[in-house]
């Protein structure tokens, strides 16, 4: 059997104990394809996000996707330092993937770091200037206004 072309990107979805994955653009089938499951594993599920999250990272280090999600999954267990060098990592690359700035702030508050917390939101509000998104910029807002 021959390989077949497929688009440069597909995308990985977990929720709760299961998860999806979406291989698109498979020639002659240009919808693509998206299997879901559930994750059958004795380790937590968070440790199998963390996994599956890495093993995307491992094949495209700057999928905005994965270290967001990575980032969040670090944020949900407490781990704040991992997370903000995953948030960081991601606005490095994408500086206007608004949610990272909001998230990161919310986690820097997390850490009781408000001053750090302040400077992020001013930086996403100006990223949510810069791509036209009024409804993060406004929540933004709000949480610096909560933090003066």
């Amino acid at each position: 059997m021959s390989s077949l072309p497929r688009s440069k990107s597909s995308a990985l979805a977990i929720s709760g104990n299961a998860y999806c994955i979406h291989l698109p653009g498979f020639w002659p089938v240009t919808s693509g394809l998206t299997v879901c499951s559930n994750l059958v594993r004795e380790t937590p599920p968070s440790m199998d996000r963390i996994a599956a999250l890495n093993e995307v990272l491992t094949q495209n280090p700057k999928d905005a996707f994965a270290r967001y999600g990575l980032a969040m999954e670090y944020s949900r267990q407490g781990d704040f330092d991992r997370a903000l060098a995953e948030f960081a990592i991601l606005l490095e690359n994408h500086p206007d993937y608004t949610a990272g700035y909001f998230m990161a702030a919310q986690t820097l508050v997390r850490a009781e770091r408000s001053g750090d917390a302040k400077q992020m939101l001013q930086d996403g509000i100006a990223s949510a200037r810069r791509t036209g998104n009024l409804h993060a910029q406004s929540e933004m807002e709000a949480m610096l206004a909560e933090l003066q």
